[in-house]
């Protein structure tokens, strides 16, 4: 049952992702306003980063949707969820009108306070789906399940039904703990 939430987990968080920044990349000077409205960075990087957030969003979206480097993907992804989380609710206390940016746009707007618990939780919904996917990286249709093959024998605890063999230095210890209790006896 985890492995099924976890590929609903990917795919929402991944779409979110897929189609804020794909919304966002025709439109840069927007992309680049909207972080620029919320005057926390320093205008030299303001530019680099309203260009980059959209092709970062893509690539993490995509990452997500087809299960590739799932843990430090949603890693990344969890970052910038409490990045913009952090953004908005400053933009709140500062009592800044802007638009969120999220999904295109950006800037100030008027009522845009109206907006921010709801963007708030819906960034903290997306937080929690990223962290279970950081906890829990392993799921149904993944492609990390193909490209990074594990066998019994190298990984014992990600299979269900092996209960565990010991490798050499463990099998050591468990032998010359078991000779103990025995006494030697005559050759």
């Amino acid at each position: 049952m985890k492995d099924w939430f976890g590929l609903v987990a990917r795919l929402v968080t991944g779409g979110v992702w897929i189609v804020a920044g794909a919304l966002k990349l025709p439109y840069p000077a927007d992309s680049v306003r909207a972080v620029r409205a919320y005057d926390l960075l320093p205008e030299a990087v303001v530019p680099a980063v309203g260009h980059l957030l959209p092709v970062v969003e893509v690539v993490i979206g995509l990452c997500l949707v087809l299960g590739v480097l799932v843990r430090s993907t949603a890693t990344l992804s969890a970052l910038l969820f409490v990045a913009f989380i952090i953004g908005i609710s400053s933009a709140w206390a500062r009592g800044l009108s802007i638009d969120c940016g999220c999904f295109g746009g950006g800037g100030e707007i008027p009522d845009a306070a109206a907006k921010y618990p709801g963007e708030i939780a819906r960034d903290v919904g997306l937080l929690a789906l990223s962290v279970w996917l950081v906890v829990r990286p392993r799921s149904r249709l993944a492609l990390d399940a193909v490209l990074f093959r594990t066998t019994p024998d190298t990984d014992l605890d990600t299979d269900p039904d092996n209960e565990g063999s010991l490798d050499g230095a463990e099998e050591e210890l468990a032998q010359d703990r078991a000779g103990e209790g025995r006494r030697p006896g005559p050759a």
